[in-house]
């Protein structure tokens, strides 16, 4: 009997094409075009020499250590600044106009001039802080200790670097790929319309067809577990068959734990049909009213995971971090990115045990509201 049902329930889903569309076309659709607008928003950032010049007056052809320590910067294919000689008049017409960041003048201290604060006024500062510190130091250690010179220009040249960057796996942040994990989530969130209908298509006051499967000489609970197998079958397929598109066609980089991609696909494949059958159990109206409720929190959880603006998931987690834990979408758009960027699983781990708590709250509940509901006439 479970056989049977399971075979004819697939037809019922599979001739639906209303409910197909929504749950694999649409998110199909999504991702492209977040692949036309948003692929490369967090490759696009390109550093480009600095325009600057320098003040041609008596003090700078006389500091022979500035001008090296100037132009070693200015030149090369990776150089900081696009170097300019010119007057004092020169270089104010070209502030102005907006043609250099600011220029410098040689003189008993260094003066750099600017017109406005930016980043590129800042890392101009920031070289001439570091050259009179370093030139300071160097000045005050030969006056006290002349015969260290050999020593202190092996420690000058001698840069080490004590930070060491450790991503994971290779993975290097990339903002647009929130747009594409919480597109997964919202997706797995809309397995709630096959759950939703499964569980209205036992509820005999809603529909004749239900009617009619209440009065059947089977076990309601035995029908809807099958038929709840169905639902769940088609919309994991769903769900597989996007994320091959979005790493196969779209290049949507996913890291190298593909098995534990594909574990949250299915997890968040259950906790999205549970979800929808939780609500339709729960809410005691039509079945439109019931989808109304799954889109506007479906929806709502999407914009609060970064899926229309990646910023709000930043922002939630700074002011209201509480919402974060409650929002189911949010941990499976969390569990995405933590398989790519970080080295452990711990935050992972973390996100699936409280989606799990989730789906345990959904289908318990489902359970015990369902298998208590009695019809006195059908």
């Amino acid at each position: 009997m479970f056989i049977h049902i399971f075979i004819y329930r697939l037809k019922c889903i599979l001739m639906d094409r209303e409910l197909v569309f929504w749950t694999m076309l649409f998110p199909l659709v999504l991702a492209t075009l977040f692949n036309m607008t948003i692929a490369n928003l967090g490759n696009g950032q390109t550093f480009s020499p600095i325009d600057i010049a320098v003040v041609e007056n008596e003090a700078w052809h006389k500091d022979d250590n500035f001008k090296l320590a100037l132009n070693s910067v200015s030149t090369g294919d990776d150089r900081l600044f696009n170097l300019k000689m010119a007057s004092e008049d020169e270089a104010d017409a070209l502030l102005e106009d907006n043609a250099i960041a600011g220029y410098v003048v040689v003189d008993s201290p260094l003066r750099l001039v600017v017109n406005k604060t930016g980043t590129d006024q800042s890392i101009l500062k920031s070289f001439l802080d570091n050259y009179i510190q370093t030139f300071v130091t160097f000045e005050t250690i030969l006056a006290k200790k002349p015969d260290r010179i050999a020593a202190l220009i092996d420690n000058i040249v001698d840069r080490r670097e004590y930070a060491q960057e450790d991503s994971a796996l290779g993975g290097e942040p990339n903002t647009s790929l929130i747009y594409f994990y919480s597109l997964i989530a919202m997706t797995c969130f809309y397995g709630g319309f096959f759950g939703l209908r499964e569980v209205s298509d036992i509820q005999a006051n809603l529909s004749a067809v239900a009617a009619r499967i209440n009065v059947a000489p089977v076990h309601k609970m035995k029908t809807f577990l099958s038929s709840a197998a169905v639902s769940f079958l088609v919309h994991f397929t769903e769900i597989l068959i996007l994320l091959a598109y979005l790493a196969l066609i779209l290049r949507v980089d996913f890291g190298s734990r593909t098995s534990y991609v594909i574990l949250t696909c299915f997890i968040g494949s259950v906790t999205g049909v549970s979800f929808g059958m939780f609500i339709s159990a729960l809410v005691k109206k039509s079945e439109s009213f019931k989808t109304a409720i799954l889109i506007g929190v479906s929806m709502t959880f999407s914009f609060l995971a970064g899926m229309m603006q990646h910023g709000m998931k930043y922002i939630i987690a700074q002011n209201a971090p509480v919402l974060c834990w409650i929002n189911p979408l949010n941990l499976l758009t969390d569990a995405f990115y933590s398989l790519y960027y970080y080295n452990t699983t711990d935050r992972y781990t973390l996100n699936i045990i409280v989606i799990l708590g989730f789906v345990t709250i959904f289908c318990l509940g489902t359970y015990f509201i369902i298998r208590r509901r009695k019809y006195a006439s059908l």
